[in-house]
């Protein structure tokens, strides 16, 4: 029986306020007590003030809050770059970064996705704030049944490893750096690096795939190999990864490599693609041949070759999990389509390197989201200046306004300011926490010369043209065009099927709803200082090549690379405009 559909209040109750206050409090608490020792701590500039203030307090006590909040000012990656820096030389010396922003070495040391075209950061993860986020992939155990699978479609690749050395030279600790869902799911399972030979050849429990599937690092190979053991699997009643479009990925890869993929399962030998040498015979020993599902699925056929093919191919599917909130909500349709109207779509919730986040308010409502971390998350208004003094607690936030999260964590940063932008519509009946919408990136903006359009304004510019009768956009990213003058907003997209009846209107369609995000557009373009919209749509498959691409350039991890709402890399701009094949 599901659980009844909550509705966030619009205010918060004295009761769960006091009760929200309290817990926020003791939470905050007991991460500076931990925290306050650690080398950051004792010796960052940003920390004088407060490290002043409660010099001959106990920590222990509840009165150091007050001084946290009225001293801590807002910090950004600069603050920590220095001392992050420090586990990356060679040789990486313990007695240099022991309890260096947290007590003890870290886990892991998460890599950021680099979507706005900026050097990855790297981020020490010594704890896990909110294991409650990967309870998704326990489901299967508790609502499936015995025989069912699930296609676990994450990668456990790491693209460097510090080892933490004694003055003798001994290793006593080896940190894998891997973006942060490797690290979260390394670390959640007890699959320490040191020990991933032993697991090489493994099938465990409930997953569709071997173990060492996991290891891939090819884009393109990972989702095939994937897709393979998820095919051969007629019980799989659950597929999960991390965005919508890996899912859209793997099923346009399969739609290529079908009769490959068929005849692998016929004769129970894994294929020949690149980038798996290093992990095909442990890939092998779990390759069976079975001739009777190859014949069932070539009786379907591929998956674009008919409405709701997920279902005709696993009778048992019951769930996709995947983020596909903000901007993954474009390629919802195109997966929906795949997967027909029966098969439950859950959003895991938000994480980000940083920090895990929030989860679903409601399970099936992949837009509403509940802060649900043991973290401390703080907020500013989009709308004031970003200083320390005009952050706001959660009790005092406003149902309809934008904030950018500010984040205290377990894992040492100290006020830190993520880029994200929230829109908060109530508090969670339950226990007070702030229930809101994904906006976007606060960086991730056109900055034209008179004024600044958001990531929130550009989907609304993309959403207004999305239609049967016009385009039916997959996915999309924006630039500022200046192949002419003067500038203006440049849509970059690809779209499902062909153009629509009423394509032509689609440039006016987007300046109109450009115009109502702000009334300076209407009087630039009066003033010849702004013209329409352009937009241009690539060949299908470009953005998932995108990703392949990107990922491969940044060595970063699969299941992490982004497509940006805006995109200001000059590289990866050239690249999407060499695989324009019509402009409106």
């Amino acid at each position: 029986m599901s659980a009844p559909r909550l509705s966030p209040l619009v205010s918060l109750p004295p009761q769960i306020s006091a009760s929200l206050k309290e817990e926020t409090d003791s939470r905050l608490q007991k991460i500076i007590r931990a925290n306050i020792t650690s080398r950051y701590a004792c010796s960052s500039s940003y920390l004088a003030n407060f490290r002043l203030a409660i010099a001959d307090k106990d920590v222990k006590e509840d009165y150091t809050l007050s001084d946290f909040r009225r001293l801590v000012p807002l910090t950004d990656y600069g603050a920590y770059r220095p001392w992050l820096d420090k586990f990356m030389e060679r040789p990486c010396k313990l007695s240099e970064v022991e309890n260096l922003l947290a007590p003890g070495l870290p886990n892991y040391f998460g890599v950021s996705s680099s979507t706005s075209g900026s050097k990855p950061k790297h981020f020490a993860r010594y704890f896990e704030s909110n294991v409650g986020f990967g309870h998704a992939a326990e489901e299967p155990e508790r609502e499936g049944s015995l025989a069912g699978t699930t296609a676990w479609i994450f990668s456990l690749s790491y693209r460097d490893i510090v080892d933490v050395t004694t003055e003798s030279g001994e290793v006593v600790k080896r940190i894998p750096v891997c973006i942060g869902s490797a690290g979260f799911w390394r670390n959640s399972a007890g699959w320490p690096i040191e020990t991933d030979n032993t697991r090489m050849a493994s099938m465990i429990p409930g997953l569709a795939a071997p173990w060492a599937t996991s290891l891939i690092s090819h884009h393109r190979s990972f989702l095939l190999i994937h897709a393979l053991f998820a095919l051969a699997d007629r019980n799989v009643e659950r597929i999960a990864t991390t965005f919508v479009t890996f899912f859209i990925d793997l099923v346009s890869y399969v739609q290529e490599e079908w009769d490959m993929l068929l005849s692998s399962i016929r004769d129970g030998v894994v294929p020949n693609i690149e980038h798996i040498d290093h992990v095909r015979d442990y890939l092998q020993i779990n390759m069976h041949a079975d001739p009777q599902r190859a014949e069932e699925l070539r009786s379907i056929g591929p998956p674009f070759s008919c409405p709701a093919w997920a279902p005709r191919v696993w009778p048992n599917l019951r769930v996709l999990s995947c983020i596909c909130s903000g901007i993954f909500a474009n390629t919802l349709p195109m997966a929906r389509s795949v997967i027909g109207p029966d098969v439950v779509v859950k959003n895991p919730g938000f994480a980000c390197t940083e920090c895990l986040l929030a989860g679903p308010f409601n399970p099936e409502d992949t837009e509403t989201l509940v802060a649900s971390t043991k973290d401390i998350v703080e907020y500013l208004d989009v709308a004031d200046n970003q200083i320390h003094e005009n952050i706001r607690q959660v009790w005092d936030l406003q149902p309809g306004k934008l904030y950018q999260a500010v984040v205290t964590t377990v894992n040492g940063l100290w006020r830190y300011m993520l880029d994200d932008v929230f829109h908060v519509i109530g508090f969670d009946p339950r226990n007070g926490s702030p229930v809101f919408r994904y906006h976007g990136r606060k960086s991730l903006a056109i900055r034209s010369q008179y004024a600044i359009i958001t990531e929130g304004d550009l989907m609304k510019v993309t959403q207004a043209i999305n239609g049967d009768d016009n385009l039916r956009v997959q996915e999309f990213t924006t630039v500022l065009d200046r192949r002419e003058l003067p500038e203006t907003v440049g849509i970059i997209l690809e779209i499902a099927g062909d153009t629509g009846p009423n394509a032509n209107l689609a440039r006016q369609k987007a300046f109109e709803a450009l115009l109502s995000t702000n009334d300076d557009h209407q009087r630039e373009f009066d003033a010849g200082r702004l013209r329409l919209p352009t937009i241009r749509i690539v060949k299908p498959g470009t953005f998932s090549d995108y990703r392949r691409w990107r990922g491969e350039k940044l060595n970063t991890g699969i299941g992490q690379i982004k497509v940006p709402v805006v995109m200001v890399d000059p590289a990866s701009i050239e690249w999407l405009e060499e695989r324009v094949v019509k402009e409106l």
